[in-house]
């Protein structure tokens, strides 16, 4: 799949720069495609990030040229609303709030919403209104942070 050769092609790029590849995502469109890189790094990300991390990656992508259609690279931070697409993400935001959309129902449900209570390699642990749901990793279509703008606004505050 080319997703996955991508990643493995621009991760270790990425993280030779200091930064950590989030996600990568790829749609390929009728005339022109787009490769959007979310990256993250310990002090944040600024402009002139996006913009080291994107020279670097159009060289590698100019001489291994993986992708062949017209495409525009876009390197963005990932935002209140960051995604999480690997098992370290879901671990890491334990507590906080997420919208995950499963390719398959669980519960006969695709869509989730709650707190990650807990994450290991293979599932995520999510207590929604209804109850907790177990959620399979390999499962996951996609998942966002829901940012809470009250706590951060305390936390600024105090």
């Amino acid at each position: 799949m080319l997703r996955d050769r991508l990643t493995d092609l621009l991760e270790p790029v990425v993280n030779a720069l200091g930064y950590e590849l989030i996600l990568l995502e790829f749609s390929p469109r009728d005339g022109s495609g787009l490769l959007r890189l979310f990256i993250d790094g310990p002090d944040g990300i600024g402009i002139s990030d996006c913009e080291k991390v994107s020279r670097e990656v159009a060289g590698v992508l100019d001489v291994e040229d993986p992708i062949r259609q017209a495409y525009q690279l876009e390197i963005s931070s990932p935002g209140l609303d960051r995604p999480l697409a690997k098992p370290e993400h879901f671990q890491r935001f334990v507590g906080e709030i997420a919208k995950i959309q499963m390719l398959a129902p669980v519960s006969g449900r695709r869509r989730f919403q709650g707190v990650i209570a807990s994450a290991t390699k293979d599932e995520v642990l999510i207590e929604t209104p209804e109850g907790v749901v177990t959620l399979p990793l390999a499962d996951v279509e996609k998942a966002r942070l829901v940012p809470n703008f009250d706590q951060k606004k305390e936390k600024t505050v105090s």
